[in-house]
């Protein structure tokens, strides 16, 4: 039996330290659940300025601001994996659908990206803007995000460089392979955006002008991504009846370039590829097993939201928007258009094909107000309102609307989406801008993932069906993404990590967007920090505005970025 003066010492040991200190912040009696995937806890954190400072049992510790989050789970604020809030935070930056659902860090970059810009493309994306309108005041994507911080927004954000947009800038819209000195150019403007902060590089292959992009080309600008250990991250060429065959392209490109990789928005599209699942896993699984590091990242959801454009074949989109609408005003052309959006083919994804028929396909976004009335219809619907073909539909509108417009595609099975979800290299993204249901949102609708992508796992999906743990989930969230994306001090709850939090009710976290009534926020989120200010409090956005760039692990400019 030990002395009691040992036993003392003990005590004073393991509570002692923490009676005499002071924190900014305390957040007393949580259960941590930490990002590890370990089982929680219950315990206390203390934070000063932007970091945690210390975690455990703080009993007697004092604090400018003390909360009781007894009952409540305390997480390590999410990572929204795809996010497309880089014109949304322009306009708002609270980024309120989002903050209410924990999410703490947005990354940006699929395919397209807001920079590098050269002044012909500023051009363009100015008189492309819809709803939301800015002037464009910088040229780099570095700029872009500095931009962002300096105007002020509550989330943290982080982008990927766009190889469709590196393409645009060296090539435009043509179809056809780069000179090895536009080649050159892409490579360099890799560099200058890794070195910058940049994640790596993102790719939309579906898409014209990204459709145009060859195997190696993708591979030749990974290399340079992966000098600076960046990732490669990619909405695959098919989700569908080639997601096999895409699969092998982005395992190649991993592969030759030694480049880490993720299949963006992970599904198996159209009911004739769910079957697909297991050999979608089977091939990914081997990679990994080879040494390949290969993860995924999904949406929890049934649907995806594109545009028009992908149920167009890519040919009659080469140019750019300007000469995609003059090509569907030739009858020759329409007729050919409508011959291939009508005949099943694999040499390019047809999302309208994948959908089977147009009542499964929803019109949510639309730049000319006079065609906002259509805003939430199927298109099957509007073909019936004209007494056109749906394929006729849909070319008109977009030449109508002056965009590829906004839709909604109902492609997969609920069954994938659990089994998906399930996999242990699985994290998660909207897919989607962080918007509110208030000013120029209300001028058009969106995917409900807007609203409630994350606070859909952790009510519907772990606390109400039980795919997977409320341990697990947090670690699909936050650590898990952030080892991907190799940003350092974030993603978890540790000493000396910043103080990105997310406290939520696991009894009450629940979505309520639906696609008729997108725009609705969640509910059961509590308080929110953001490197350690308050955003949300007490499922009410403060109006604070603490958010910081979240550069990639080639960052190297310190002297023009002071980098957090």
């Amino acid at each position: 039996m030990k002395p009691l003066f040992q036993i003392l010492l003990g005590v004073s040991i393991l509570y002692g330290c923490s009676s005499t200190e002071s924190y900014d912040v305390l957040i007393k009696n949580g259960q941590i659940v930490d990002g590890s995937g370990n089982a929680s806890y219950t315990g206390d954190i203390g934070i000063r300025a932007d970091t945690i400072a210390a975690i455990g049992n703080l009993q007697g510790a004092k604090s400018e601001l003390e909360i009781d989050a007894s009952r409540l789970v305390v997480a390590p604020g999410f990572i929204n994996m795809l996010s497309w809030s880089v014109d949304a935070l322009i306009e708002d930056g609270t980024s309120q659908s989002d903050i209410r659902q924990g999410v703490t860090l947005e990354v940006f970059g699929e395919g397209w990206s807001m920079g590098p810009w050269n002044e012909k493309m500023k051009k363009e994306e100015q008189e492309r803007q819809g709803d939301i309108k800015y002037d464009i005041k910088w040229t780099t994507l570095a700029q872009y995000l500095d931009f962002l911080v300096e105007k002020g927004i509550s989330p943290n954000v982080a982008s990927f460089v766009g190889a469709t947009t590196l393409r645009i800038h060296a090539i435009g819209f043509e179809d056809r392979p780069p000179s090895d000195v536009e080649l050159d150019s892409m490579r360099l403007m890799v560099k200058q955006a890794m070195e910058e902060g940049a994640l790596g590089i993102g790719s939309s292959l579906i898409y014209a002008p990204a459709f145009y992009s060859s195997t190696e080309e993708l591979i030749e600008i990974c290399k340079v991504a992966a000098e600076y250990d960046g990732m490669y991250i990619s909405h695959m060429r098919s989700e569908g009846g080639k997601i096999l065959e895409s699969l092998d392209e982005l395992i190649q490109i991993a592969d030759k370039a030694n480049i880490r990789a993720e299949v963006y928005h992970l599904k198996q599209s159209g009911r004739a590829n769910w079957d697909k699942f297991d050999d979608v896993v089977a091939k990914i699984d081997s990679a990994r097993s080879a040494g390949l590091q290969i993860t995924t990242d999904m949406y929890t959801y049934i649907a995806g939201a594109t545009g028009l454009d992908a149920s167009m074949p890519p040919w009659v989109q080469e140019g750019g928007y300007d000469k995609w609408a003059e090509r569907l005003q030739d009858s020759v052309i329409r007729k050919q258009v409508i011959k291939e959006m009508t005949t099943p083919t694999d040499e390019w994804e047809s999302l309208m094909q994948a959908a089977e028929s147009a009542d499964k396909i929803m019109l949510i976004g639309f730049k000319n107000d006079s065609l906002k009335y259509l805003t939430g219809k199927t298109l099957a619907e509007v073909a019936k309102m004209r007494n056109l073909s749906p394929e006729e539909t849909a070319m008109d509108l977009v030449i109508q609307d002056g965009s590829r417009v906004g839709t909604v595609y109902f492609l997969m099975s609920e069954e994938n989406v659990k089994k998906q979800i399930a996999l242990p290299y699985m994290s998660f993204g909207s897919d989607a801008e962080s918007s509110a249901p208030e000013g120029v949102f209300l001028k058009s609708s969106t995917h409900p993932r807007a609203y409630g992508n994350f606070a859909r796992l952790l009510g519907k999906y772990v606390r109400d069906e039980k795919v997977i743990s409320l341990e697990e989930a947090i670690y699909k969230l936050t650590t898990l993404p952030a080892t991907n994306l190799k940003i350092k001090k974030r993603g978890a709850l540790k000493e000396g990590f910043y103080a990105d939090l997310a406290i939520f009710n696991p009894n009450e976290i629940q979505d309520h967007a639906t696609f008729e009534k997108p725009l609705q926020f969640s509910t059961g989120m509590v308080h929110v920090f953001v490197n350690g200010t308050q955003v949300l409090k007490g499922g009410e956005h403060t109006g604070e505005l603490p958010g910081q760039v979240v550069r990639g692990p080639g960052y190297t400019n310190q002297k023009a970025h002071n980098n957090k």
